[in-house]
């Protein structure tokens, strides 16, 4: 799939990224996508020479005219340094550390009820503790998912399943195949899961136009900014991607997953029946579910809703991530908060970068888009908040104009 090379895509399904990530890059040139996502793309080569299928010639038919080449060999030098300054390297003591703080947000949940009891106060204490260690797990997860804490690929998929199995109940193959769709194509409807709204919601400019002059009214779009509060942040963890991750789960016989996920149901219901019964156990992780999908919605949208949603257009790597992306500003709660995902278009332009780095490379992609031209947005915390449910809105009076007088 790389570079100027055609490679045979029916051995996709044994991809551990999976096979759309590959389909999605059909026709154009991948060597910026296949880099950013293996932090090893030397050792990946060997498993590609048997798929090999020949050199694909400069007039064979691409998507790539349209590229500018001096933005994609500076992007490539940028990537160059990047490595050379040891930016793709990670501190094992930043992310133990990181670890530690979760282990212990869950052992103080639990030994509050024991020492004080299942008073009112204190269950919602140990529900807020609890959604709190769940969030930072999340951000760990996507850490390990992105191979970007061990050194070795391998290392980096086993603690990922222990993480996002045994600290949350999820499944790792699930959650590689819908977020590095994302990465690879952000924002770009039928290839990034994250903007596939089932109907829900109309997206961007151009989706809620199509969907008003085809008459299209699955809900009242113009309304979405207001039932966005009801049916998104509330269920998307708890609901949504609960069902998802099951059904996923046993369609697709993935028994590893599932026993890792089982091991963190188990614990919970150890930990928490004698306190509370099966019952009263099942409701206090389905509020917490609730209370994390909150946290994980805000932090998620800020960065892409308000950003360019459209079509494919075929865009190089740096063009493509810095126009679904934008930043929040940094500071100690912020980068905490977002598990430094507040550094998203460092993130989306180097998946595999630690986070601790984050900080480091920002200054450098800032200068290369303004030799480009390209806009590098930074905002704060509360506008980023506010530009989600105005993005809903402008998309829902772009649908109701389309709706009545097209």
């Amino acid at each position: 799939m790389e570079g100027e090379v055609a490679v045979q895509s029916t051995p996709g399904k044994r991809h551990p990224g999976g096979i759309r990530v590959i389909s999605h890059f059909a026709g154009e040139d991948a060597t910026d996508a296949f880099v950013a996502f293996h932090p090893d793309p030397n050792f990946v080569r060997k498993f590609l020479k048997p798929l090999l299928i020949g050199e694909l010639a400069p007039t064979e038919p691409s998507q790539d005219h349209g590229k500018n080449a001096v933005m994609v060999q500076d992007f490539q030098a940028l990537r160059d340094r990047v490595e050379k300054e040891g930016l793709l390297r990670a501190r094992p003591l930043f992310f133990s550390l990181y670890l530690g703080h979760i282990v212990l947000l869950e052992a103080l949940a639990l030994g509050l009820l024991w020492v004080w009891g299942t008073s009112w106060s204190l269950t919602l204490l140990c529900s807020l503790m609890l959604a709190t260690s769940q969030s930072q797990a999340g951000w760990l997860q996507h850490d390990y998912g992105h191979l970007s804490v061990c050194k070795t690929s391998s290392w980096n998929h086993v603690l990922h399943k222990f993480v996002i199995g045994h600290l949350k109940g999820a499944s790792a193959n699930w959650w590689n195949h819908r977020h590095f769709q994302h990465h690879a194509k952000p924002n770009v409807f039928s290839k990034d899961p994250d903007v596939n709204s089932l109907h829900v919601f109309v997206l961007g400019d151009k989706q809620p136009v199509e969907y008003g002059i085809k008459k299209l009214k699955y809900m009242p779009y113009h309304h979405q900014h207001q039932y966005f509060f009801l049916i998104g942040p509330p269920l998307v963890i708890p609901v949504f991607f609960t069902i998802q991750i099951f059904q996923t789960m046993f369609s697709q016989r993935n028994w590893v997953d599932l026993a890792w996920a089982m091991t963190f149901y188990l614990r919970f219901f150890c930990c928490y029946y004698p306190f509370f019964g099966f019952f009263g156990s099942v409701a206090l992780i389905s509020f917490v579910r609730f209370l994390e999908s909150h946290w994980f919605v805000w932090v998620t949208q800020m960065n892409h809703l308000p950003m360019e949603i459209d079509h494919e257009r075929h865009q190089d790597w740096l063009t493509m991530q810095l126009s679904a992306t934008c930043n929040i500003e940094q500071s100690t709660f912020n980068d905490w908060f977002s598990g430094h995902l507040n550094f998203q278009i460092e993130h989306h332009l180097f998946p595999t970068m630690p986070r601790h780095n984050y900080h480091m490379v920002a200054p450098l992609v800032r200068a290369l888009c303004e030799k480009h031209g390209l806009p590098y947005q930074v905002k704060t915390l509360q506008k980023a908040i506010i530009d989600v449910v105005g993005s809903l809105k402008k998309s829902g009076d772009l649908w109701l104009d389309a709706y009545l007088h097209k």
